[in-house]
């Protein structure tokens, strides 16, 4: 009996081993796709950086908007705008890390079409929802809760769009917005105002940003 309960516990042993081992590799090989990934989408920024048009977000504008993600921890992440890609293929790499995704809208086919490429290049497709939609309409009905929200669409919507978001936001979420330091339109004035003056939110314009400036409005948790 006693050789019995020894080689029990020499096989409960051997197979507590064996998990630690099989924990181990997956580990180490989660690790290795993660670095992976990010040379893939370092190397993809890199080679097209200064390349981007139709008014995508400038570089530093993408960073800034990919470690605001990384330090909340977002994980439900919208975008309104996403032109071809640039600040789509920051906020997806952020969310590959953070186990997020990102639903990113774009009304116009041609640059939709033009983002898809550019993620899949990237390597960052896995973690975006694109969708093709007029962002008037598709905004109030996708459901949240929202951690992250980042917009960069028609400027004379800004206003609305946070309105139509504002309830959607989860605790601690952030509302970020490109293009606030230039007035490109009085609605975009409207909506810093707005803002600035909400009950329950921190504001502030991100440090570092290019001439064309990010605005960052958080939820109290």
């Amino acid at each position: 009996m006693a050789r019995n309960n020894g080689t029990g516990m020499v096989c409960r042993l051997a197979g507590l081993a064996a998990v630690c081992i099989c924990l181990s590799l997956g580990a180490e090989a989660q690790t290795q796709a993660a670095a992976g990934l990010d040379r893939k989408v370092q190397g993809f920024l890199d080679a097209e950086r200064g390349k981007w048009d139709y008014l995508n977000v400038p570089y530093q504008d993408g960073k800034i908007l990919h470690d605001l993600v990384l330090k909340g921890g977002y994980k439900s992440i919208l975008e309104i705008g996403t032109s071809t890609g640039h600040s789509t293929v920051w906020l997806a790499w952020a969310a590959a890390k953070t186990g997020g995704r990102v639903i990113t809208i774009e009304i116009d086919r041609g640059r939709h079409e033009r983002a898809l490429a550019n993620l899949r290049r990237a390597g960052v497709a896995a973690y975006v929802d694109a969708r093709l939609a007029d962002a008037h309409q598709l905004v109030k009905l996708l459901p949240g809760p929202w951690d992250f929200v980042f917009q960069d669409a028609d400027k004379e919507w800004y206003l609305q769009y946070f309105r139509d978001l504002e309830a959607k936001m989860a605790p601690g979420g952030c509302y970020t917005a490109h293009n606030v330091a230039r007035i490109y339109a009085p609605q975009v004035r409207e909506f810093l105002d707005y803002a600035r003056t909400r009950p329950g939110l921190s504001f502030r314009f991100a440090e570092g940003a290019s001439g064309e400036g990010i605005s960052i409005s958080c939820w109290v948790r």
